[in-house]
């Protein structure tokens, strides 16, 4: 009871000083927002008085009399060290006199290029390229002219130095820089100007129709808010800086104080609590102890309180009424949580979820399956550093589509591989809440990319196995009809087996496609029984005798003498046989020596056959067995095919009980095995 009551004080301490302390931070933070923006306001009207100033110095200079003069006289000394006292005395930067042709006459500051006369005719902000970074100079001409004669003009000119932004300062009470096409000319913190490149800079504009910048950075561990604004159309900038450091130190006192007031709060509500306890009755510690048994989480035990006072029995009551209630509610949110884990643990698709500055709050266990990231791996990361977009420079919140739309994106996955995934966008909570969450529902559609893809090719190879042999078997038999009496016993011979030829690829074809399709539709099945493997290899030889004869490929078997009988279904071993000779005359080189041996391993009988081919490569190896994938790399005479032949191996060998797999042939190629069950004897 002492611990909820303290509970209590210290979450309505929180309740009232949380919200005040959030208040007063924001109105801090828009005063002090305000502040930058009011010395933005003042520091671009003093540039304007300034300009104004440095105007009405350059009809002054132009207007004296002794300046004439001087110039009437063209004594250049004389008139060198007037402008240097009249610099000084009325606090410009350069004073230069150019002669009625645009050239320099005399100028206070011999760095400047002669050309300025006719470069700098202009007057207003001008930059002159120095070193590293460039100048600023508030410039100003006006003619000189003497009874009605033009002798030239004078201009008149204040530099934009670190002098300049220590007035501003003083006048604004702001910090102030000066910036050129994104560099730093001038500035009145006390650090380089170099440093203000580097610096990290969290930029926003409110307002898109205002060339306004509004930036916090943190400079020598002191943070600061500043305000960048166009000065004029020649890329000059003015950039207003308040410290924040004494807001965040008056924040900080806040929060310590009211921590130190909710303490206090706690302490006296504590001790208020224990003189309370002690005055209460004895029965009222059974009471709290049951409560105590409450908090622990046990609320099988009864409230049961035999007493004369009125208020403890109602009390007692209604503590039975609340621990049934709630048990019942714990044991329906029990079953809840546990219906919704199972559910989330079941849903094959991504679930994750992102707060408004895209980090990632949730993260499906379907999600950690699809991706290979757990959970502590990605909670609170950013989504764009965790799903990287590979061969582009854009980023995964910014490629998603609008809400209700789904998007696919390539993004690499926590092993490095790349997949294809299909995203659906919606929010937990309307767009106008602050806090709304954004949910991503994600699945893996690689292989269905990939089917896509490649079905295309599919089909153009299969309409190509297909009209290949049938086009060579149309020719043969039309040439039989027009010319049999005609051809001799070879010729005849040539016809008939490359009508066998064709005759053979089509079955073995359309083998492979009924096969495929039972093993789709769940039909696949297989009739073992005690088969003689000898007597299967010698069909499957004899089937492809034709084939091997007409690349002139050499075909040796080697069998041990008492090779055992296999359950097997005799058919389908065939086929797999068949399937095997023919990727290896297809993809062996014309006089290559394929050959077929077995060897008994423990119950199991291991079938090889070895081909010359170009070989598997580690990589090909995982998707070889899979329809549509094509082993090695097809040589001048190969075909295509249809891509089925060895997802037909795999599927029977399989079937049996066996596995199958490739490796490298000494001497180049591969060596495609499987397994047989043996008959128990």
């Amino acid at each position: 009871m002492i611990l909820s009551f303290v509970g209590v004080v210290i979450l309505t301490s929180a309740a009232v000083g949380l919200p005040a302390i959030w208040l007063i931070r924001d109105q801090l933070d828009r005063q002090a927002w305000s502040q930058v923006d009011q010395g933005r306001r003042a520091a671009l009207a003093l540039y304007e008085a300034k300009q104004n100033e440095v105007e009405s110095l350059a009809i002054l200079t132009a207007q004296r009399p002794t300046l004439r003069d001087l110039l009437l006289q063209e004594n250049d000394g004389v008139l060198e060290d007037y402008l240097e006292t009249l610099k000084t005395v009325v606090g410009l930067d350069l004073v230069v006199v150019c002669d009625p042709t645009s050239n320099t006459y005399v100028s206070t500051d011999t760095s400047i290029p002669m050309e300025i006369c006719d470069s700098w005719s202009s007057g207003g902000f001008q930059i002159l390229p120095t070193g590293t970074h460039p100048q600023v100079w508030f410039v100003a001409t006006h003619p000189v002219e003497r009874d009605g004669n033009n002798e030239g003009k004078v201009i008149v000119g204040i530099t934009l130095d670190d002098d300049i932004a220590t007035q501003m300062r003083d006048q604004t009470g702001l910090e102030h820089s000066v910036w050129v096409i994104g560099q730093p000319v001038s500035t009145s913190l006390n650090t380089e100007i170099t440093q203000l490149e580097t610096l990290s800079r969290q930029g926003f504009s409110p307002d898109a129709t205002e060339e306004i910048i509004y930036s916090n950075f943190e400079l020598a561990g002191q943070p600061y808010y500043s305000a960048l604004s166009q000065l004029d159309a020649t890329g000059i900038e003015v950039e207003v800086i308040l410290s924040v450091a004494e807001i965040a130190a008056i924040q900080t006192r806040m929060v310590w104080i009211m921590i130190g007031s909710m303490l206090i709060v706690a302490v006296m509500g504590s001790v208020i609590g224990v003189i309370l306890a002690r005055r209460i009755s004895k029965p009222l510690v059974h009471l709290a102890d049951t409560a105590e048994e409450f908090r622990k989480g046990d609320l099988s035990s009864s409230v049961a309180v035999d007493s004369q006072i009125r208020e403890i029995t109602q009390v007692s009551q209604t503590l039975e009424s609340a621990r049934i209630d709630l048990q019942r509610t714990l044991t329906n949110l029990e079953r809840e949580k546990a219906w919704v884990n199972q559910l989330l643990e079941s849903i094959v698709e991504g679930i994750m979820t992102l707060d408004h500055d895209e980090h990632i709050t949730y993260f499906s266990p379907g999600a950690e399956r699809l991706t290979g990231w757990s959970r502590e791996d990605v909670l609170g990361n950013a989504v764009d550093h965790i799903f990287r977009l590979p061969d582009t420079e854009a980023s995964f919140s910014q490629s998603i589509a609008v809400v209700g739309s789904r998007s696919k994106l390539v993004v690499e996955l926590a092993d490095g591989h790349q997949a294809t995934l299909a995203i659906t966008k919606a929010r937990l909570a309307p767009s106008e809440v602050g806090d709304s969450q954004t949910v991503l529902v994600f699945r893996d559609v690689s292989e269905g990319e990939i089917i896509h893809r490649i079905l295309g090719n599919f089909l153009a190879n299969i309409t190509h196995e297909f009209r290949t042999p049938l086009s060579a078997a149309a020719a043969s038999i039309e040439l039989l009809i027009d010319q049999a009496p005609d051809l001799s016993d070879a010729e005849l011979q040539e016809l008939l087996n490359s009508l066998h030829l064709g005759i053979l690829g089509l079955q073995t074809l359309v083998d492979n496609l009924l096969e495929t399709a039972s093993i789709e539709a769940g039909r696949f099945r297989i009739s073992p029984h005690p088969s003689d493997l000898a007597e299967i290899i010698s069909k499957a030889v004899q089937t492809m005798q034709p084939l091997l004869e007409k690349y002139g490929q050499r075909l040796v078997v080697e069998l041990p003498t008492d090779i055992p009988v296999v359950n097997a279904d005799a058919r389908r071993v065939e086929q797999v046989l068949v399937n095997l000779l023919s990727n290896a005359s297809r993809y062996g080189p014309a006089d290559a020596e394929i050959s077929i041996s077995a060897m008994v391993d423990q119950e199991w009988v291991k079938v090889q056959v070895a081909d010359r081919g170009p070989g598997i490569t580690m990589e090909q190896r995982k998707y070889v067995f899979r329809r549509f994938m094509y082993p090695g790399i097809l040589n001048d005479r190969a075909k295509a095919g249809a891509g089925l032949g060895l997802s037909v191996v795999k599927a029977v060998v399989e079937a049996h009980g066996g596995q199958v797999g490739v490796d490298d042939r000494p001497g180049g190629g591969s060596i495609f095995w499987f397994t047989l069950p043996m008959m128990d004897e």
